[in-house]
């Protein structure tokens, strides 16, 4: 437990060179236990004496306001700007080192908001800067004046910069990381000018959108290490390679294990991973699952197992069915064989209805059904006379349906350095990656629509977005006991607003007592709000005025 104990303004001189500086650091002390500890808040040194002097004022007699404007000559309180989720997020960004790989210079800290930005309110440029216009970004980053040009700039920094910070951030973790989970996904652009986009294999179901590739490195716990955006007709397992590298000269480990989906680690990708002595767990296709009962190295009975191995060399396969999946995988078969009969129905209706209607034009349709529903292999469509019949062949059903359910894994990783209950548990470890793209891209971070086109631009707009996806994933972490969403969370915190003082012309922001679900989630954050904040009075605002985009009514 820590007790805040006083807020208080310290002075130093600094000497450089032969020239004196006089430095002033906002600091609080606090208990700790029964160690009394110290913590800078903010640096002043920028304000100007009397600035300094009305600071030291309202701390001396922030108990008592009455007694402060009875003191001074022009004193008046305003509501300021909303501060609750801005020092959250900077304060958590701070405890998991995002801030300190991103560094204190004026792109770091702009790095920052944007990062702080895109977890508050999902946008573009244009929209972060009008959100520092209302939150007080500048105040607590020490952010001068900025505008979206200045934000457009950073995300070039950022894509120049990524592999610097991605790697600071990695080394500040104290664990060390022997297994990586890989994985990709496309995002859909609305435009044709990005300049990744392309035509490829669109896993959102949205034909005729040119797409960008993004791939994401997570460690075994699902926090992402390092994320890449690539050409849109980029097949999976060309981004495999780069990761791989990635692992090896950045960072590093000697049983280093890749976790892949079966459409991700095949033959040419298990040899690199080889080439670098690492390992990997996969799973294989439905096709290889069947050549290997041709050969009667894994037999049917072994998926009746709870959880079944066998080994091929240093090849270990490791069985499973899934009761679930199978009974989903029936349903879905029946749903599918109903909507058929269904459809048949309808067109035996239209010809009998319609005499000069052709036969073939309806068996033509049925069968093109058929065959998008992948029906095919088991069922037929066939007339007789004006009469629709169909026709499944119970022999190829069951054929079909015998592997509903089961997947077969496969690992070089030696026995004694993991289990075939291991093997299976880090394979599923895979939809941690899965929840990240998904509360990335649509949940609450919204990837996409992507207001960029320059290549340098739209990666340093998902490293914002990966950055941004580790401080949720924390605070989801913190708040699992609270009765509230991180969206939620996130928006009771900006409810919380500065008190902005102005003493003969001096500005600082007091910080209120915030009420009882505020001070909840900050204390469930592990954060605590200072009791005030230097005010620089900085207003930003855009460039582009919306007044004037608007069409007249």
């Amino acid at each position: 437990m820590y007790y805040v104990l006083t807020m208080y303004v310290d002075e130093s001189k600094v000497h450089q060179g032969e020239r004196i500086y006089t430095r002033y650091l906002l600091r609080e002390s606090y208990r700790e236990g029964k160690k009394v500890c110290h913590r800078t808040i903010a640096n002043l040194s920028q304000c100007s004496i009397e600035e300094i002097a009305a600071i030291r004022l309202a701390l001396r007699h922030k108990k008592n306001l009455a007694e402060l404007s009875g003191r001074a000559t022009s004193v008046s309180l305003t509501q300021g700007l909303s501060v609750g989720a801005v020092w959250l997020l900077y304060d958590v960004a701070r405890q998991l080192g995002i801030s300190d790989a991103l560094g204190r210079s004026r792109h770091g800290r702009l790095a920052l908001w944007q990062v702080i930005a895109r977890v508050i309110d999902q946008g573009s440029r244009l929209s972060a800067v009008r959100l520092a216009g209302s939150h007080a970004a500048c105040d607590v980053l020490g952010l001068e004046r900025f505008d979206e040009d200045d934000l457009y700039d950073n995300l070039d920094w950022l894509s120049q910069n990524q592999p610097g910070i991605e790697d600071r951030l990695f080394h500040q973790r104290a664990a060390t990381h022997n297994l990586y989970l890989y994985d990709v996904t496309s995002s859909y652009l609305e435009g044709t000018e990005n300049e990744l986009s392309a035509f490829g294999y669109n896993r959102d179901g949205k034909k005729g959108k040119r797409q960008i590739v993004i791939g994401l490195l997570c460690d075994e716990s699902g926090t992402p290490l390092s994320v890449e955006v690539f050409a849109g007709n980029t097949k999976d397992t060309g981004t495999f390679a780069e990761q791989v590298k990635k692992a090896a000269a950045r960072f590093g480990g000697n049983e280093v294990t890749f976790v892949g989906d079966r459409g991700m680690i095949k033959s040419e990708q298990i040899k690199d991973l080889g080439n670098y002595g690492f390992h990997y767990i996969t799973a294989i296709t439905k096709p290889q699952v069947e050549t290997l009962l041709k050969s009667g190295l894994i037999q049917m009975d072994l998926f009746d197992q709870k959880l079944a191995e066998v080994t091929d060399g240093r090849i270990r396969y490791v069985l499973r069915r899934n009761p679930v999946r199978a009974y989903e995988i029936q349903q879905s078969r029946e749903d599918k064989l109903t909507s058929l009969r269904k459809k048949i129905t309808e067109q035996h209706d239209y010809l009998n209805g319609h005499p000069r209607a052709k036969k073939e034009t309806a068996l033509k349709k049925l069968n093109a059904w058929c065959a998008r529903m992948r029906l095919s292999s088991f069922t037929a469509v066939t007339a007789d006379g004006r009469q629709i019949r169909l026709h499944i062949d119970d022999d190829v059903l069951r054929e079909e349906a015998k592997l509903d359910g089961c997947y077969v894994l496969k690992s070089d990783l030696p026995p004694e350095a993991a289990t075939k209950e291991i093997i299976h548990d880090r394979y599923k470890d895979l939809s941690l990656v899965e929840s990240a793209f998904r509360r990335s891209k649509t949940v609450h971070l919204e990837l996409r629509p992507i207001h960029v086109r320059l290549a340098t631009r739209t990666r340093g707009h998902v490293f914002v977005v990966m950055m941004a996806y580790q401080l949720i994933q924390e605070l989801a972490i913190r708040w699992r006991d609270i009765e509230m969403t991180v969206e939620e969370g996130i928006n009771e915190l900006s409810s919380l607003c500065a008190q902005q003082i102005t003493l003969n012309g001096s500005l600082t922001n007091g910080i209120p007592q915030p009420r009882g679900s505020v001070k909840k989630l900050l204390e469930a954050a592990r954060v605590r709000m200072p009791e005030a904040l230097p005010s620089k009075g900085i207003i930003v605002s855009t460039k582009k005025k919306l007044v004037h985009r608007r069409k007249p009514h």
